[in-house]
This record gives structure tokens, C-alpha cells and sequence, in this order.
């Protein structure tokens, strides 16, 4: 897997051999994180072992450790990287983090940042689900709705975040027993959801069954 060149940039501060190596754990990682995230972990471990300063190992690593579960180290991890950089893009995956270490509290604060009205619409959306999740764990159901029906939820995009954002709408209104609007929902879901990313069909399925 090639690195692409912000990566490889950040890796010209360090000696030849030390940068080849800590490159080659890096592009393993990022090949092996949707097939076995445990492994790619080691991986970005190996090269925090090498190169613990620089920014971009760091940010590998807490993606890695996030997708492999370990949600303590990914917080740990984009943290430091954050501090580095200054970036902010790793904001929806540590308020997830705090969610899944069961801290909503520490997730929906993170979700208000200032920043986040500077991000990207599917950065957006993903911190969007985030704080609606958080809002759930905490037995907020009305103010989960109220923040996912501040999304773009009838953007005509089928991107994924459109996708996931309905979804979430769906399965959270059928939690609050609002079940004709849910079923509606879950139709509007899987009209955009063209890859199969969710259940949606077999959720409106269900639905039409016990209410027929």
C-alpha cells in the first residue's frame, strides 16, 4: 500500500533507514485495518516504538487502536496527535471513543466544539450520529431526534453519511414508539442505501408486519 505524500513528508525528519521502516508499518496498517485491526494495530505500535513524535504515527495509531477497540489508547493516542498538529478531524472518532469508555457526557461536550461548524458535511454528519448516540446512552431520546433532525437528512446524496444519519433517525423514532414515522424512515433509508450498509429493508419489513 502506497503512503500518500503528507505521510511520507512527515517521515523525511527522520534517517533513512528508521523512515523505511517506520513507512513500512504504517502502509501495513493501513492495508490491514478493515481485515484484521488487532494486527494493524501492532503495527502502528511498532512504529510508535520508532518515531513516538511525529504526529502522523500518533494519528495512525489511534485510528488503528480505535477500529481494533481499544478505546482507551485511540483517545490517548489522537489526543497527542492533536496537541502536534493542531487538528481538528479527529474530533467524531475521540467523542466516540468517550461514548464507547461510557462517558456521553465527555462525547456530546467534545460534539459541541466550535470547530466543528468548520467541518466537512460528512465530518458533520459523523459527529452528528455521535451526539445522538450519546444522547440515547443517556436516556435522551427526544434530544437524540431533535439532533439528528437538525442534519441534512433529505440531502439527495446516497453518500454513506446520508445513509447512516437516516438510519439512526429510523431506529431512534421506533425507540420513542414512534413506529409509522420510523417505518417511514426506514423506507427513506434504504431508497439511498444502494450498497446494503444497513438492515433498513428488513427493519420496514418487521414493522409493516406487526402493525398489519
Amino acid at each position: 500500500m502506497e503512503l500518500d505524500r503528507g505521510v511520507r513528508a512527515q517521515l523525511k525528519g527522520l534517517p533513512e533507514k528508521l523512515a523505511a521502516r517506520v513507512a513500512r508499518h504504517l502502509a501495513a496498517a493501513g492495508a490491514l485495518i478493515d481485515e484484521d485491526p488487532e494486527l494493524a494495530y501492532r503495527h502502528t505500535l511498532a512504529a510508535r516504538a520508532r518515531a513516538s513524535r511525529l504526529a502522523v504515527v500518533r494519528e495512525a495509531t489511534g485510528e488503528a487502536a480505535y477500529a481494533a477497540g481499544h478505546y482507551d489508547v485511540a483517545l490517548a493516542e489522537l489526543r497527542a496527535a492533536k496537541r502536534m498538529n493542531g487538528a481538528t478531524d479527529y474530533l467524531p472518532i475521540m467523542a466516540d471513543c468517550h461514548r464507547a469508555l461510557g462517558n456521553p457526557e465527555q462525547a456530546i461536550k467534545l460534539a459541541k466544539s466550535p470547530s466543528v461548524a468548520n467541518f466537512s458535511t460528512e465530518a458533520k454528519a459523523e459527529m452528528t450520529l455521535v451526539e445522538a448516540g450519546a444522547r440515547r446512552d443517556m436516556g435522551q431520546l427526544d434530544a437524540a431526534l431533535r439532533t439528528l433532525e437538525l442534519a441534512p437528512l433529505t440531502s439527495k446524496s446516497r453518500q454513506p453519511w446520508v445513509v447512516r444519519l437516516r438510519y439512526a433517525y429510523a431506529d431512534t423514532l421506533e425507540s420513542a414508539g414512534r413506529e409509522a414515522d420510523a417505518l417511514a424512515w426506514f423506507h427513506r433509508t434504504h431508497a439511498v442505501d444502494s450498497d446494503e450498509l444497513t438492515d433498513a429493508a428488513e427493519r420496514a419489513d418487521l414493522l409493516e408486519r406487526r402493525q398489519s
